[in-house]
């Protein structure tokens, strides 16, 4: 793995940026000092949507809130803050989570891979239009691996920063920690903004086959206070972290790697940082304030929500103090793009990418007998989902053939990724498929013991609330509980079994059985499972430690879009099964 910083701190200096800019002194403070403000804008988890527009639904990007999305309404808001608070004076950075997420990303890492045609990735593209001064690595980058990855870091015109991704073999950095920004003032010392990146611990195990042996991802908390205090020698008057983690401290894989959601922690615990710049939960946080034990100085925090429809803007003003500049104030404010028209030079730029997406998803796979639909997923076995499992349970089932694993029954599980997922009847297209599977995962197979997979289905059946035999069912209260997300809903195919949600979790599942017999603790399965769950994301049990008799790296999306296209047809009838079914003291819910 090659580094991209120096052997030792002293080399940090080599970040040192002078960016030419000019910043005006504003006016003079109560004390008669010069004051100096500097805005530093942000977005986050851009997750490929380069224009406003949903490749699902083939249509302009529209919520229930009405927000867009997009870096060319980004773009639209970045150049009129720009133009309002001058450009030499303000700095733009993102936090992370850009080439994955949308089929725009997705063609441009699989169809027509940059690794291998040479083309600027669309992201690269748009942002360095945009102006970005630094950009820091998300959980999702590694997604693709490493060679895709290196290929738009090189790309992009903006440093690439994740201080605690680091080779391991030798345990520096693999890329680049920080960047240093100057800022010119007219007859005065120049302003010098610091900036750190830091990535999230948990690709170790959401992308484990892509980094295993290759990096290391270390705590967030102590990596910034090894490298705060060195970019503060250098001479920073403003130190920021751009964080790729949420801000409530937990972590979805426990205790094994360092906290995932550690945006709040940095601030509190290291000294000499003025904003903490975050991403990865996908909230709208236009200002939070955290004091800091060592200091007592509060820390700003900021997160733009996802997809740009928010750009965080922060306005940091500066005073001359014993002869530097000292940050004297903060504040901050996320503003919704769904107020801007897109930027026509980012929509003209991604036109022919674009264009070539949307051809893509839109081209007809197959033909659905009649119409499936994924909005009762969550609370019933419906057939789309079936057809996930089926195909996931063929793949295994071959792959193991001639295998020791070869005489252990297949089962799979599947989650309702999203509630609005249809096959239309007649035409499906890719764009249908990757509607029902939203996200990159492959495929693997593990061996599981009976009285395992009763563990994990009570694991997963904490998803409902607890709802007494008389009471009224209400489809809109009974799933989420505890705010468990709809894709850490597992649901297994390949054996039949009832959750009973008049009971407490932990006690909900009941009739377990394969092919009519009760399920033995002992008995053995192969299941199909994605890599997602199987690194420990969302925390199921005996997952992480169980035998692993199939991983090829075949993406589950992608062996989809090809079963259906071989066949030509989606028909039900041929693998529906309603398996599982809520009840209460034994009598179905529904």
């Amino acid at each position: 793995m090659r580094s991209r910083i120096g052997r030792t701190l002293a080399a940090g200096a080599a970040a040192v940026v002078a960016a030419g800019l000019i910043a005006s002194p504003g006016p003079a403070s109560a004390s008669g000092a010069h004051t100096v403000k500097v805005t530093v804008m942000a977005s986050s988890d851009i997750h490929g949507n380069a224009l406003n527009w949903d490749y699902f639904k083939n249509a302009e990007y529209d919520d229930s809130a009405h927000n867009d999305v997009g870096l060319a309404k980004v773009s639209t808001l970045v150049n009129r803050i720009r133009a309002d608070r001058g450009a030499d004076r303000t700095l733009l950075f993102d936090s992370g989570d850009t080439i994955q997420g949308t089929p725009l990303d997705y063609y441009y890492a699989k169809v027509e891979p940059i690794t291998e045609t040479g083309e600027t990735h669309p992201m690269a593209r748009a942002m360095n239009a945009i102006g970005y001064d630094a950009v820091t690595l998300g959980n999702h980058e590694f997604n693709y691996g490493l060679p895709l990855l290196a290929t738009w870091t090189r790309q992009m015109k903006a440093p690439v920063l994740g201080a605690n991704a680091v080779s391991a073999k030798t345990g520096l950095p693999a890329y680049r920690p920080f960047v240093i920004k100057t800022m010119k003032v007219k007859g005065d010392r120049p302003i010098k903004v610091g900036v750190l990146g830091l990535t999230n611990p948990g690709v170790a195990i959401w992308d484990k086959a892509n980094v295993e042996g290759r990096l290391k991802f270390l705590d967030l908390v102590a990596t910034a206070k090894k490298w705060v205090p060195v970019i503060r020698g250098l001479g920073a008057d403003v130190v920021l972290v751009t964080a790729h983690a949420g801000d409530n401290g937990m972590s979805s894989y426990g205790t094994e790697l360092p906290v995932e959601n550690a945006a709040a922690l940095v601030a509190e615990e290291v000294p000499g940082i003025d904003a903490v710049l975050f991403g990865h939960a996908h909230n709208d946080v236009p200002q939070r304030l955290v004091t800091n034990k060592a200091t007592g100085r509060q820390v700003l925090l900021t997160e733009p929500g996802k997809w740009g429809q928010r750009l965080s803007v922060v306005d940091f003003t500066l005073a001359k103090q014993r002869g530097r500049w000292t940050v004297t104030g903060t504040s901050s404010a996320t503003i919704n793009t769904g107020t801007v028209p897109e930027d026509p030079k980012i929509v003209t730029l991604m036109k022919r990418q674009h264009d070539k997406t949307v051809g893509y998803v839109n081209q007809v796979i197959a033909e659905s007998k009649e119409q499936l639909s994924a909005a009762e997923s969550p609370y019933k076995d419906t057939p789309i989902l079936d057809y996930i499992q089926k195909v996931q349970t063929d793949l295994v089932s071959k792959a193991i053939a001639g295998t020791p694993a070869a005489s252990l029954p297949v089962l799979s599980i599947a989650a309702p990724f999203s509630r609005s997922a249809v096959f239309p009847a007649g035409p499906v297209s890719v764009r249908d498929m990757a509607g029902l599977y939203v996200y990159d995962n492959t495929l693997l197979g593990v061996e599981l013991t009976g009285a395992q997979i009763k563990d994990y289905l009570e694991y997963s059946a904490k998803y409902f609330a607890q709802v007494a035999p008389d009471a009224p069912v209400d489809p809109a209260t009974l799933t989420n509980a505890g705010g468990t997300p709809d894709y850490n809903y597992d649901q297994l195919s390949g054996v039949t079994y009832d959750i009973d949600i008049s009971r407490p979790a932990g006690q909900r599942i009941a009739g377990l059985s394969y092919q009519g017999a009760p399920v033995t603790a002992d008995q053995r399965f192969v299941v199909a499972i994605n890599n997602y769950r199987q690194s420990g994301g969302g925390g199921f049990p005996h997952v992480t430690k169980a035998p692993v008799v199939y991983n090829a790296q075949v993406e589950i999306r992608q062996a989809l879009i090809e079963y259906a296209t071989a066949a030509g047809v989606i028909d039900p009838s041929q693998f529906a099964d309603a398996n599982w079914r809520l009840v209460r003291a034994g009598v179905p819910v529904f």
